[in-house]
């Protein structure tokens, strides 16, 4: 019985050798990732009151005061962003820690089955010079031989214990890694969403130093900016009319089958996931604030837009979020009509735009941004890549993103005054360069999203 002694010790060792683990350093990890868990908890419950606020300031009345609060709310609710993502990072650092750890402790745990199971063969040919057979044969008694065979059973059985185990703590090595790579291409994409979100918050406290500026924080000041703006978009679209009647239209056949779906919505999953909530509100499930034409919902009835209501849709988002391109394609041109004509008059037009045109037949154009940096002429992008963030510069009185679509046959991006030999509105003056199209070619966005 001298083997099966020594190889009960030799297992004993391994197994209290390979179960050996740092608990007081793993327990301290994950009680720091329960910690950034239990933040990550309590901000997001901080950020569903942030929106309801936000919800809640889009039903008032456009006052100075209700477009700083929700600039202001737009910025906590951000920073609670920031935090949650900072959280998210560092749970995830701590995660890969661990998991480095599990790993090291599973490859020295496969080392010792290794040991083991060659100690353990050493000592079966060091201590016993019979055969096994041998060993039956000599025996004196029954009991004696089914002691041996016995030993045997227990020695075999040692052995494939040690087999099944490393194959175990292979497989969970294998699966630690796994979670590794996993762990730190997330790890990546939170940095990426952390880098995005530092950039938001800087452009709406942008956007409301700068509001504040022009209106040196006095109501009259900021109502008259808008009278002013408003005026001077019933006399822009007035001369841009005019331009539009004069323009070839666009063949028919030349565009995308209605409700074809082929345009993906200009916001990330989660932002338009997040729309819903907003029924209530905004009588859609879209955060569109101003449908197209002058249908409350037109996708049916005004499919084409013939110069007459709003000749995109309005989505309300906070400044500083996040564009898409809805659809793979060219950026076409990009341009800011947040220009002053030569008598100190501004353009504000569409703002800071961007314009994409697509291989089947549409243009998308991306309006009132706060900044159009992202991307330039030229380049090639894809369904879902940033190329911009939203704002509320132009015409535009609250954050928002004017999306609209045309058929690309009929696009032209122009300087108006230079085409029109006028100077009569700010923006012919200013030379304002901007995407136009004859009437039917200003194409209803929901028949195609």
């Amino acid at each position: 019985m001298q083997r099966a002694s020594v190889l009960a010790i030799i297992l004993v060792l391994a197994f209290g050798l390979a179960n050996v683990t740092h608990a007081d350093s793993a327990s301290d990890i994950q009680a720091q990732i329960d910690s950034h868990n239990a933040q990550i908890t309590q901000i997001n419950a901080d950020i569903a009151k942030y929106q309801a606020q936000l919800d809640i300031l889009g039903k008032q009345k456009n006052t100075l005061q209700s477009t700083i609060s929700t600039l202001a709310t737009s910025e906590q609710k951000l920073s609670a962003s920031l935090s949650v993502t900072q959280n998210q990072i560092g749970s995830a650092n701590l995660k890969i820690t661990q998991l480095s750890t599990q790993i090291g402790q599973k490859e020295k745990s496969i080392g010792m089955d290794q040991d083991a199971v060659a100690a353990s063969l050493r000592t079966m040919d060091q201590t016993e010079d019979n055969t096994f057979v041998e060993q039956l044969l000599s025996s004196n008694s029954i009991s004696e031989a089914w002691a041996v065979i016995d030993e045997a059973q227990q020695f075999n059985a040692a052995l494939q214990g040690h087999v099944t185990t490393l194959a175990g703590a292979k497989a969970a090595l294998a699966a630690n890694r796994d979670q590794v790579s996993a762990t730190q291409a997330k790890l990546v994409a939170l940095k990426n969403d952390l880098i995005t979100q530092q950039h938001s918050l800087a452009l709406s406290k942008a956007a409301q130093q700068s509001l504040l500026t022009q209106t040196k924080n006095q109501e009259t000041s900021y109502q008259s900016l808008i009278a002013q703006k408003k005026a001077q978009e019933k006399e822009f679209e007035k001369t841009l009319a005019d331009l539009q009647a004069q323009l070839h239209p666009v063949a028919a056949g030349s565009i995308p089958k209605v409700g074809s779906g082929v345009l993906s919505w200009p916001f990330s999953d989660s932002l338009m996931a997040s729309c819903v909530g907003k029924k209530s509100a905004l009588g859609n499930i879209y955060c569109i604030t101003q449908y197209f034409g002058n249908t409350p919902f037109a996708t049916a009835n005004a499919q084409i837009y013939n110069n007459m209501g709003h000749d995109g849709i309005d989505i309300g988002v906070p400044v500083g979020t996040p564009v898409q391109a809805a659809l793979s394609g060219t950026v076409l041109a990009v341009g800011n009509t947040d220009v002053k004509a030569p008598d100190g008059r501004m353009c504000y037009s569409f703002g800071k735009w961007v314009m994409l045109q697509h291989a089947n037949g549409l243009d998308t154009l991306y309006a009132h941004l706060s900044d159009n940096t992202i991307v330039s002429k030229g380049e090639s992008v894809t369904t879902g890549q940033l190329i911009g963030y939203s704002g509320m510069t132009g015409y535009a009185t609250g954050p928002h993103l004017h999306f609209g679509v045309y058929a690309s046959a009929g696009v032209q991006i122009m300087d108006l005054g230079k085409y029109r030999g006028s100077t009569g509105t700010p923006c012919t003056s200013a030379g304002a360069v901007l995407p136009v199209a004859p009437t039917n070619a200003y194409l209803n966005p929901l028949s195609y999203l």
